[in-house]
């Protein structure tokens, strides 16, 4: 089963990346940090003009914080990720010297970042083998039979990484969160062409 859902994910994505947009590393952690309940195209939106006006961490150490929300308040909670944006760019100036560092400590430390955020940087920047578990990820997974219904979201990762060969885990994490965002939706997947669906949960049950 784990071979075949391998192959078809190789065959549907084989060149999967993050859709979020960044240039820096410092980028990527606030965007992905941005990203909590809201979707990626929003994202990138608001990021497009955050980044553009402050271009360095420098600036976004500075910035005024009325100024962040005006920006950012497409994407909702934007008062709390705003300082959050601050906080985060005067932590990075302050102890490494504005580089993101491969340290899940000092990263989860940050305002607003958690495991999900960190293994998304982990494994874009560092090649680290870890999957971060959104909505996405824990809906395929579920459907697919590698979790429970019921388990959380670091059950799910232990059993993907468990199931999965190491090697593969930062190429499947984009491949099953683009799986989950453009075929196995939430709403109306596209389960009639899906060569999985004789594995699927969610379609046996009909």
């Amino acid at each position: 089963m784990i071979q075949e859902i391998i192959n078809y994910l190789d065959k549907l994505f084989p060149n999967p990346k993050c859709e979020l947009e960044y240039e820096k590393d410092y980028e990527l952690l606030i965007a992905v940090m941005l990203s909590a309940q809201t979707t990626d195209k929003r994202v990138n939106m608001v990021t497009r003009v955050l980044f553009k006006k402050y271009d360095s961490l420098d600036k976004l150490s500075n910035a005024d914080i009325n100024d962040i929300i005006e920006i950012i308040k497409p994407i909702g909670t934007f008062n709390k990720k705003a300082n959050n944006i601050i906080s985060i760019a005067k932590s990075l100036v302050n102890d490494k010297k504005g580089i993101v560092p491969n340290d899940r400590q000092y990263l989860e430390s940050l305002n607003g970042v958690g495991r999900k955020t960190t293994n998304v940087v982990l494994s874009n920047l560092y090649n680290v083998p870890c999957i971060a578990v959104d909505t996405h990820v824990s809906r395929v997974s579920k459907r697919l039979g590698i979790a429970s219904t019921n388990d959380d979201v670091l059950t799910i990762e232990e059993k993907l990484n468990k199931k999965f060969p190491k090697n593969a885990l930062t190429r499947l994490h984009h491949q099953l969160v683009l799986f989950g965002r453009y075929h196995c939706k939430a709403k109306k997947p596209l389960c009639e062409n899906c060569e999985l669906k004789n594995i699927c949960k969610e379609k046996k049950k009909g």
